[in-house]
């Protein structure tokens, strides 16, 4: 699916997945890591690098699309329950890309979930652990984007 905004291009460059939705302020990727069944990226369509710096219009407009992501990926998928993580960590290493706003939306299950012919379990439920990422073909990720686009 291809989406465009005055961003758009830049952002292709930090690898937040496939582009999902977008809505006035922010653009919803489908993370490359899917050992946790519809993980995103969920990124500020300017360039911001503090969660302080966000205007009232965007929290406005976040909090709306957080509730749209927790009910489609509840109802595609089961999710027990719902991890969002504003993590900047990386953008201050060496030879990084300039720091830019971003939230991770991260499914966790109490129980496996069957779905495109792959079970996708979540042994760590309860923990915040990495997880090593979980090969899937592209027609299974197009899938999971389908599911979710369908009920956002």
């Amino acid at each position: 699916m291809s989406i465009e905004c005055p961003y758009c291009e830049k952002l292709e460059d930090y690898n937040f997945g496939d582009p999902l939705i977008q809505t006035e302020h922010w653009i919803v990727f489908l993370a490359p890591n899917q050992s946790n069944l519809a993980t995103c990226v969920v990124a500020l369509k300017r360039s911001q690098k503090t969660l302080s710096g966000l205007e009232e219009q965007e929290w406005e407009d976040f909090i709306q699309l957080l509730g749209r992501m927790e009910k489609a990926v509840k109802t595609a998928f089961d999710a027990t329950l719902f991890n969002w993580g504003c993590l900047m960590n990386t953008f201050y290493l060496e030879d990084s890309l300039d720091p830019h706003l971003h939230w991770h939306f991260i499914p966790r299950y109490n129980h496996p979930v069957e779905f495109a012919g792959h079970t996708f379990e979540d042994p760590h439920f309860g923990f915040m652990r990495p997880r090593p990422p979980k090969n899937i073909s592209e027609d299974v990720r197009n899938k999971i984007a389908e599911k979710i686009r369908e009920l956002l």
